[in-house]
């Protein structure tokens, strides 16, 4: 008798073992995590979703590549309407190809073109997203993801429609191969800033 309730206790007590894992692995699967796509490398021992570090044709579906840029080469730039004169050698466009990231700002830089004055508005902000295929080309139009708070629609009309005019008039740019195929696709920032001191004729909105 006394042997069967000890064999009972330990196949019970086994039993609580070996479930224990699976309840453990379940709570870990069923809490929210704060960031949904892990920046841990894919693997096919993940028991959940990752972010690949290179799309491959084999996804099934979209994935979101994490890019490791130099340092200083994140694919963010400021543009200013009236640059200090120590940077006015960064507002030139190289005589050659592009080759390096610093090449790019540069005939970014020098496409600007600001509104005039009289449509203008002093310290006026906004930046654009876009994208460039491998020839140079733009991917599609920029698209605004910040204007300075309280301006008009006619004002950021004005300064959208000079933004897109300085990079339709400077397109498709001269990429070297190298270049080309380094941003191909990859979202580029950039933030333009009216810093001209304008007349008080210029609208304030």
């Amino acid at each position: 008798m006394l042997q069967r309730t000890a064999l009972f206790i330990l196949t019970f007590a086994a039993l609580i073992v070996a479930a224990a894992p699976s309840d453990a692995r379940s709570q870990r699967q069923n809490q929210n995590n704060p960031i949904p796509f892990s920046h841990s490398p894919c693997s096919v021992l993940s028991e959940g979703p990752c972010t690949p570090y290179y799309c491959s044709p084999l996804n099934h579906g979209p994935c979101i590549p994490e890019i490791d840029y130099p340092i200083g080469e994140n694919l963010q730039l400021t543009v200013l309407s009236k640059p200090d004169g120590k940077d006015a050698s960064k507002y030139v466009k190289p005589d050659h190809d592009l080759d390096t990231i610093g090449d790019l700002f540069a005939a970014l830089r020098s496409c600007w073109t600001p509104p005039p004055e009289n449509e203008a508005r002093e310290g006026m902000q906004m930046s654009v997203k876009f994208s460039f295929k491998r020839d140079g080309g733009l991917i599609g139009p920029p698209r605004v993801t910040y204007a300075t708070d309280g301006v008009s629609g006619q004002t950021r009309d004005v300064y959208l429609g000079a933004i897109k005019e300085a990079l339709n008039g400077c397109t498709p740019l001269t990429l070297s191969h190298g270049l080309g195929g380094a941003i191909a696709g990859r979202p580029i920032m950039i933030r333009y800033v009216d810093n001209r001191p304008l007349s008080q004729t210029s609208p304030k909105q």
